[in-house]
């Protein structure tokens, strides 16, 4: 009796991450062509949110009701992991989701409260994603140029500190090895102000002043 109850379970699983994969490949189908810019994060993270809704609706339609919300999140971890991804990184991003998936005041996030209502044939994912249009927080722009200024920092750091080494090894090889070492260190440090500072800049310049523009004036 026991091992039925497991066997069954299982079905119930595969036929969950099934019902959901198919969800999400009807639904790919319909933000396709809108031409969404988003953070990949942001992206990947909604999307996720929106089958976990759509997991608890299909346990809650088959006498699981009690705890459709916790298995959904559970059986998306499981499909990660039917994916390829280790079941370690998948229990992180789970517990990850889990924090996302409420908000302040207690109620659900909308990716999960609009995939828990959708229905076959619908636009709901496109739905979520209009929502979140002008939200520059989340926008695809603002992750590239976020990610190009790590790189920048990064290596041009690295440059700027062996730069400053080899300056003072050449034009001042009296120094000790700890003042050369500092030196590096300080120019390699001024460089990651001072583009962090660039960086800023134009955050609030260019994205902060596009957000203003976009809002109507008062009437």
């Amino acid at each position: 009796m026991e091992d039925l109850m497991i066997d069954q379970e299982a079905v119930t699983l595969d036929d969950c991450i099934q019902h959901a994969r198919e969800v999400l490949n009807e639904q790919i189908l319909h933000i396709k062509g809108k031409g969404y810019d988003f953070a990949p994060q942001f992206k990947e993270m909604t999307i996720q949110l929106y089958l976990v809704g759509v997991m608890w609706r299909f346990y809650e339609e088959h006498n699981s009701s009690e705890m459709a919300r916790e298995k959904a999140f559970s059986t998306l971890c499981s499909m990660m992991v039917k994916d390829g991804i280790k079941s370690k990184r998948a229990k992180k991003q789970v517990d990850f989701l889990k924090k996302m998936s409420k908000l302040e005041d207690g109620d659900d996030a909308l990716a999960i409260a609009i995939g828990h209502e959708s229905k076959p044939g619908d636009e709901s994912l496109a739905e979520i994603f209009d929502h979140y249009v002008d939200e520059i927080g989340v926008s695809g722009s603002l992750w590239r140029h976020y990610d190009l200024g790590k790189k920048i920092i990064l290596f041009g750091g690295l440059l700027m500190g062996f730069a400053g080494v080899w300056f003072v090894t050449i034009f001042m090889p009296e120094s000790s090895d700890m003042f050369i070492l500092a030196f590096g260190l300080l120019t390699a440090f001024l460089f990651v102000i001072s583009v962090s500072l660039i960086g800023l800049l134009i955050y609030r310049l260019k994205f902060k002043k596009g957000k203003h523009s976009e809002t109507p004036p008062a009437v």
